[in-house]
């Protein structure tokens, strides 16, 4: 298994949803040798974990943040770094017996690719995101193209995180339908932690208490989270109901760009952003909070609105998403439809009865949903193409 990050030391969901994959994977007794390019301390038990890399993970991801757009990537030291994780990896799959390589995302399908040639084994390409997706709809980093579609080319078999991720798939790079498979992210509620009884956002407790709504995103900083088009509709909000918090969770490429926007729009004091969060001030923000918007321009998943929902937070969602696909209790919007986005918020916050039956009926699908189903179909999968004899 070859990722790039894994909690506590990631930046995003795909580390996540790699660990929460593989944990259910290792129920169905598949030995797991997950190979990561930085050293840290994972303490996990349910597989072994390797390092590429004596260097720790800040440090790496100071250098590699490449999830915060991959306009800034320093091609050179990147293209170098991923060189050595494709030898370790290549190394790897030689000095001892695998029936698969399984590569998340386009930082490691060099590696894979690699180690198919040289240990002659099936490779299959799990698909979070793709390169169009990360730029906001545009073509993106022609290097980062090119990778994607030699690795899709390449593999055995490809898994796309939704059937969106998987026609786009198709679309982009021009490969067969049959040749992608999906299946879902999912979310574990055993695996979330509790709420306590005092909420860090003290400022908003009081503002709460005063009659002040709280609406809030929690993500990347970045084109594709489509935060500019959520302080656009902040505004119409703002001029309706007062009485309204747009709280910002994350950090990304965009962060002044988006603080000076909110002061342009005359919302700066109806507008919070926190920076990167995690743990308990991660969890009370959706605490603390009457709705989560996530406006995303391409989200291939999208984990974070179920998560919701384990802290009694009731979702809006762009129809561009993959859980849009397997989420049902939540108010849907087109991310380039401001208006529509800014009535939808006003009208679920002028309506608490709305909120309690949106959130009741979510918590009814988030009981039904779990990594297990999705572990289930991978593990077919991988029986299919195991030492190329399909079954």
């Amino acid at each position: 298994m070859l990722g790039w990050e894994l909690p506590p030391h990631n930046s995003g969901g795909l580390g996540v949803a790699c660990f929460q994959l593989c944990k259910s994977l290792a129920k169905n007794n598949v030995d797991i040798d997950f190979i990561l390019p930085y050293e840290g301390d994972h303490n996990i038990n349910f597989m072994k974990v390797h390092s590429t890399s004596p260097v720790t993970y800040e440090k790496f991801n100071y250098r590699f943040n490449v999830y915060e757009g991959s306009q800034y990537l320093s091609t050179h030291e990147l293209t170098g770094e991923q060189l050595n994780y494709e030898n370790f990896v290549a190394e790897k799959a030689l000095s001892e017996e695998y029936d698969i390589i399984h590569a998340h995302d386009w930082l490691t399908f060099r590696a894979g690719i690699k180690a198919k040639q040289v240990a002659n084994l099936p490779l299959i390409v799990h698909v979070h995101s793709i390169e169009s997706d990360r730029a906001g709809g545009q073509p993106g980093h022609p290097m980062i193209r090119d990778i994607e579609a030699m690795g899709m080319m390449m593999a055995d078999k490809i898994i796309a995180v939704s059937e969106r991720t998987k026609q786009a798939i198709a679309h982009e790079y021009n490969i067969p339908l049959e040749k992608i498979s999906v299946v879902h992210n999912s979310v574990d509620i055993e695996e979330l932690e509790l709420l306590d009884q005092t909420n860090i956002y003290t400022y908003l407790s009081v503002l709460k208490n005063n009659d002040y709504k709280i609406v809030t995103n929690i993500g990347r900083l970045t084109i594709q989270k489509n935060i500019t088009g959520l302080l656009y509709a902040a505004q119409d909000v703002v001029k309706k109901m007062p009485k309204t918090i747009f709280l910002i969770v994350g950090s990304g490429d965009q962060h002044n760009e988006l603080i000076e926007l909110s002061a342009e729009l005359g919302i700066f004091r109806n507008v919070i952003f926190t920076g990167f969060q995690r743990g308990k001030a991660w969890r009370d923000a959706f605490a603390i909070s009457d709705l989560f918007v996530m406006p995303s321009v391409s989200e291939p998943f999208g984990i974070t609105p179920l998560e919701a929902i384990n802290y009694g937070l009731p979702s809006l969602i762009s129809y561009q998403s993959g859980v849009s696909e397997v989420y049902r209790s939540c108010l849907k919007v087109n991310f380039w439809d401001k208006k529509q986005m800014a009535n939808q918020i006003v009208g679920f916050l002028s309506n608490d009865a709305l909120a309690k039956t949106m959130q009741l009926n979510a918590e009814d699908e988030l009981r039904k949903m779990n990594w297990d189903k999705s572990a289930k179909k991978l593990t077919r999968e991988y029986e299919k193409h195991s030492r190329g004899v399909l079954v």
